[in-house]
């Protein structure tokens, strides 16, 4: 019985994943007014209601960035010209790691706004338009058809959606803090901070007889110090908002901009100059701080955070640019994570002073964690120049020379260590310690996983720093894959010829991967080679099916099945290849005629497989029939292995 109870409740579980058509968004088409004559203009006004958890991509980036841009086309009539382009009114936007590009979209809701030109009334308008939308782990492409007639004021159809996710954005703000923290420890050991610390807090355990009341003042001092640098970014937050955020993080003015401003953070930690405030904004907030209870307190943090401004305002600088990234709270998270960091030994060693006598003397070493601070700051800063020459196409940074900076940089970094090379501000050392010795030899190791890099390695732990792979000139594995020998296609009588796979001149498939991009043929050429089935319903704009690609079919162990055990079919769901006239068909899904390529694999597959969404991967035998349950989006190895085996062992039942 409990065995009968468990295996209901699986296929409960599994009908949402393979047994669903997804419609995430509710279009709905209105007129900007009813009253309206010949020779007015007014507009078109197109709401979205979008699904939480998925977002649309919008009308206003370049299309041949990857995703689909929504578009629409207007059937012509007397009644009414079209004036100027579809506006988005309120796009958030966003640089894609994936896409290597800024792209725009909405969440929750959308509007578009289409003017028009009135030549008669009443206008009746037709039209069709295509969106991708996208969640966590699915994208879908959609083409449908609205209208407004005279009788109907408005027209509702279900589409789709593309989207973060609720869940990736909260994991991404919980990483942006705990780097924020850890930067909060770094500005810790720097030169204008360490030395503060017993000087602060003896400050406070001598100012009043009772140690209550100065542990209770060094708890106000600490929260002080979280408020001050939280305020910082809540203002920044407010004053900028998030556009003008995404603003920042794509353009290439200010990109340009934060990279100087990275190089000056650079030279001011290696002794170059030192960033100061003036004076007397310190001196008056010194004067504060003398006199005591809480709001001395307040005045004292106050102090220390100007005080230390030389060493912590470039660490404080590069939180508040890497926040530039279009979300509000980033700047709030990230300074709420450097100051809760940053306020924790004053904190700690006030209300446990006996303590400070463990604590390390000041010297030299301080010094040194600026002088690596300021080689970070290098490496980090061509980040921001790198946005700014992929965005634009600019070609002068890319992949082999991104990577050879970092070598050199890092290599110098780890001299440094060393004791090799020598800053104005360092203080002589006869001996090199365990600590700089074992940190050198992480730098070096470092350097040595940059290298292939230079030649066609991957690097995936640094793919969202580094350039995309298709900037680099001399890429070994390109090359080795450019010299197999090419797949063959088959004729009318199933026998082998010299032809290429149909669409290849059009589409690819990823590591070298020989496959057919149209189902009949790969199904004819499994029959004869008597291989198995690997179908993957694909888009161009499916950011999920780029990331399967690069983390899970890379591995070798996948690859080398996908190459020689199975024969791949990549069906796009999305392409836009208008087939000859014969080909079309009108579909018995959804009544709609399909003329393009990506139209009728989208139909293939919902009406085969009941499911809209990609990526999705299908395993057949011969005789189309489906070997084990389809899979989805996972990026885990081993699974997707398991899946393939299991397929195999199948298929072996089946002959």
């Amino acid at each position: 019985m409990r065995g009968f109870i468990i295996l209901i409740l699986h296929l409960i579980l599994a009908i949402p994943l393979f047994g669903q058509i997804e419609h995430p968004a509710k279009w709905q088409f209105n007129l900007s007014k009813d009253d309206y004559k010949a020779g007015d203009t007014i507009e078109l006004v197109i709401n979205v209601t979008i699904k939480d958890g998925w977002y649309l991509y919008s009308c206003d980036f370049d299309p041949t960035l990857g995703p689909t841009v929504t578009s629409f086309s207007f059937q012509e009539h007397s009644s009414f010209s079209p004036i100027g382009k579809l506006t988005p009114i309120g796009a958030l936007k966003k640089y894609d790691e994936t896409w290597k590009g800024e792209f725009t979209y909405f969440e929750n809701n959308a509007e578009f706004r289409q003017k028009l030109k009135v030549n008669s009334v009443p206008v009746s308008i037709q039209g069709k338009y295509n969106y991708q939308v996208c969640d966590a782990a699915r994208c879908i492409p959609f083409d449908d058809t609205f209208s407004i007639q005279p009788t109907i004021a408005s027209n509702f159809s279900d589409g789709a959606v593309l989207a973060n996710g609720n869940n990736k954005e909260s994991k991404s703000l919980l990483g942006f803090f705990i780097i924020s923290f850890l930067a909060g420890l770094a500005a810790i050991i720097t030169p204008c901070v360490f030395p503060m610390i017993p000087m602060t807090v003896s400050f406070f355990m001598n100012s009043s007889k009772n140690k209550t009341k100065a542990k209770f003042q060094a708890g106000i001092f600490g929260i002080s110090i979280i408020a001050i640098y939280t305020i910082i970014g809540t203002v920044v937050a407010l004053t900028l908002g998030a556009n003008f955020a995404n603003f920042l993080s794509t353009h290439w003015l200010p990109n340009i901009f934060f990279f100087l401003i990275f190089m000056l953070f650079a030279a001011s930690f290696f002794g170059m100059f030192e960033i100061v405030l003036p004076s007397w904004i310190v001196n008056k907030s010194d004067k504060q701080a003398d006199k005591g209870g809480v709001s001395g307190a307040f005045f004292m943090a106050f102090t220390l955070v100007l005080v230390s401004f030389s060493c912590t305002g470039p660490i404080v600088g590069a939180i508040l640019v890497a926040s530039a990234s279009g979300k509000v709270l980033e700047p709030i998270i990230g300074m709420l994570g450097f100051s809760f960091a940053f306020s924790l030994p004053f904190t700690f060693f006030a209300l446990f002073p006996s303590l400070l006598h463990n604590l390390p003397k000041s010297g030299g070493w301080l010094n040194s964690v600026k002088v690596v601070l300021g080689f970070i700051e290098i490496a980090l800063g061509l980040k921001f120049l790198s946005v700014a020459d992929q965005t634009y196409h600019w070609g002068f940074l890319d992949r082999e020379v991104y990577l050879a900076l970092w070598i050199v940089i890092f290599s110098l970094l780890g001299f440094y260590l060393l004791g090799k090379l020598r800053f104005s501000n360092d203080s002589d050392s006869k001996h090199i310690s365990v600590p700089r010795l074992l940190m050198s030899i992480i730098t070096f190791s470092f350097v040595v996983y940059l290298i292939p890099g230079m030649f066609g390695a991957p690097l995936k732990a640094l793919s969202g720093y580094t350039p995309p792979q298709t900037t680099l000139d001399f890429d070994i594995n390109a090359i080795a894959r450019e010299n197999q020998p090419k797949i063959t296609s088959i004729d009318n009588n199933f026998g082998v010829d010299d032809r290429k796979p149909k669409y290849s001149n059009l589409l690819h498939l990823p590591h070298g991967i020989n496959g057919y991009f149209d189902y009949k043929e790969g199904i004819e050429v499994a029959k004869r080679l008597k291989k198995p089935v690997f179908i993957d319903f694909t888009g161009h704009g499916c950011v999920n099916c780029r990331e399967m690609e690069a983390n899970v079919w890379s591995d070798p162990r996948v690859l080398q099945k996908l190459k020689e055990k199975y024969v791949v079919i990549a069906l796009y769901v999305d392409d836009k290849t208008k087939l000859p006239e014969n080909e079309w068909y009108i579909s018995d899904y959804d009544g709609k005629r399909k003329e393009a390529l990506g139209n009728q694999n989208a139909d293939f597959q919902i009406k085969k497989y009941n499911v809209n969404a990609q990526p999705y991967y299908v395993l057949l035998d011969n005789n189309e029939n489906l070997l084990t349950e389809p899979r989805a989006y996972n990026l885990n190895v081993s699974s997707f292995i398991e899946f393939l085996d299991e397929g195999l062992v199948k298929y072996k039942e089946c002959i």
